[in-house]
């Protein structure tokens, strides 16, 4: 039985849904103690609990303190299998970061998995589901991932309702080589609301594009769509861009919050998509913590450069390094931090 502090490194939710994928895929019981203890409302909230439930439902996992608040939980899996699966978070908890930990253990799945997710999906202090689908499952494709996402409805805080399919073919994953971010290609975007004025959109867009022009990106290269009941379910709203360039994809969001003016979301976006560009580096600070668990698993050695190794990523590198036999390299480099692995 592996005993992981809860309390190690930010201590947040990253690393409990992090461990219960690594218990799901490597098969070790794992105890997590002292569960969010460092946070206003410490404990197990409704989306830790639908992520451990949904990881516990693949792998047919016995689990222990399974229940709100609770900051003990004991999790021993059994073997992994596939089907069609349906998870509710009930809530307008984040629907990606339930896949935050269900995803690394469908992706190693023999066999072919399928989980329709209710809840939400731009959600503050989560990645929007547009990060999710053009950087991270981006990035995963180009290591042999299999993944296909579906949005059937957005969701916001505080009623949630938002709905995602999400289906992995089995297969294997391989290395990233990607020491440097090559020349850069093309912008993309997304700026929506739903259920609020179009101008809200637009002010977004014109806010992230400010910082951009300077490597010759325009408005244009951001679509705008305001959505109504039938494609959103309350109000809300996020913006997200990705830059392509010969080797990687980039990318930046922030969700629409109350209180907060549309020109500030939009230019906290477009400045820390310009910071990555101008660094030169080959992963997004989001994507360089979110990446550590798959290229930990995939074969062979994997390097990247990132611009800030942040507290996320150390904890998960922490994390990692108690269940699978590796340890990874992280030196600085022009533009930042440079990390590399050879996978389990």
């Amino acid at each position: 039985m592996l005993v992981i502090d809860g309390c190690y490194g930010d201590g947040g939710g990253q690393l409990l849904r992090t461990a219960v994928a690594l218990a799901a895929i490597t098969g070790a019981a794992v105890t997590i103690t002292n569960v969010r203890a460092r946070r206003a409302n410490p404990g197990l909230a409704a989306q830790h609990l639908t992520a451990v439930s949904a990881v516990a439902t693949l792998c047919d996992a016995e689990v222990e303190g399974l229940a709100l608040k609770s900051q003990r939980l004991v999790f021993r899996p059994r073997r992994l299998r596939g089907g069609d699966f349906r998870f509710d978070v009930g809530t307008a908890g984040s629907i990606t970061l339930v896949l935050q930990a269900l995803l690394p253990a469908m992706i190693h799945c023999s066999e072919r998995v399928r989980a329709s997710i209710s809840g939400g999906t731009d959600v503050r202090a989560a990645p929007p589901l547009d990060y999710f689908q053009h950087v991270l499952l981006t990035l995963l494709g180009r290591m042999g991932a299999r993944v296909r996402c579906e949005l059937q409805r957005r969701g916001y805080y505080p009623r949630g309702g938002g709905e995602v399919a999400v289906a992995v073919e089995p297969g294997s994953l391989y290395a990233l080589q990607l020491e440097h971010a090559g020349k850069l290609k093309t912008l993309h975007g997304n700026a929506h609301v739903a259920n609020l004025p179009a101008h809200i959109a637009e002010r977004m867009r014109g806010a992230a594009i400010a910082p951009l022009r300077k490597f010759g990106f325009s408005e244009s290269a951001v679509g705008i769509r305001v959505l109504g009941n039938e494609a959103a379910y309350g109000p809300g709203g996020a913006i997200v861009l990705w830059a392509e360039t010969e080797r990687t994809v980039l990318g930046a969001g922030r969700v629409a919050q109350r209180g907060v003016r549309a020109e500030q979301l939009g230019m906290d976006v477009g400045d820390e998509l310009a910071a990555d560009i101008g660094a030169g580096v080959s992963l997004d600070v989001h994507a360089s913590d979110q990446l550590l668990v798959y290229l930990a698993l995939a074969g062979g050695k994997s390097r990247f450069t990132t611009r800030i190794l942040s507290s996320h990523a150390q904890t998960t590198i922490w994390l990692i390094e108690q269940f699978l036999p590796l340890r990874f390299k992280t030196a600085s480099c022009s533009g930042g931090v440079s990390i590399a692995v050879r996978g389990a």
